[in-house]
């Protein structure tokens, strides 16, 4: 049933406007009960926004009021916590390939994975791009077009290439 799932997801649903009528939220709820089919663990009240790849899901947890966004490419094994809110074009790798061999194309060399862990109410921009292993803390907010290298505590506020920490939010 998983690959049947799939099939509809990417032949079909991923493609309807995320409101292609004013007030119908059909491309919502059909990309919500098929994620909830095909992703590893689905919280409550997820949003999956149109054009959202997420391979076979099946390494793909996303936590209670979580949204996945609009053309969003997500990869590998990610964990995504409760209430977190995702800009358009978003791109999470948790693999890549091994380099370090010079005897050996590129190509030809095992690929490594390392897990991506986003906590709980994080806000993340558009266009940000994050690499695999990274950790963010929850309550975090990264801003737009920045490229998360490595991992970052609670209450961060990132942004740029390399993503540095602009600030720490104050905590309640």
């Amino acid at each position: 049933m998983h690959n049947f799932f799939l099939l509809i997801y990417y032949a079909f649903a991923q493609f309807i406007p995320m409101q292609p009528v004013p007030g119908w939220r059909i491309g919502y709820a059909l990309r919500t009960f098929l994620c909830r089919k095909i992703l590893k663990s689905t919280g409550s009240e997820i949003v999956c926004k149109d054009r959202c790849y997420f391979g076979r899901g099946d390494r793909l947890t996303v936590g209670n009021r979580s949204q996945l966004g609009q053309n969003a490419r997500l990869n590998g094994t990610i964990t995504i916590g409760r209430d977190v809110i995702m800009g358009p074009d978003v791109v999470m790798m948790s693999t890549s390939h091994g380099y370090e061999r010079t005897d050996l194309p590129i190509n030809k060399q095992e690929k490594a994975e390392k897990p991506i862990t986003i906590g709980d109410d994080v806000w993340i921009g558009t266009r940000v791009i994050i690499l695999p292993g990274v950790t963010i803390g929850s309550h975090s907010i990264i801003g737009a077009g920045a490229v998360v290298t490595k991992s970052f505590p609670e209450f961060s506020v990132l942004g740029g290439n390399p993503a540095k920490l602009i600030k720490q939010r104050a905590s309640v």
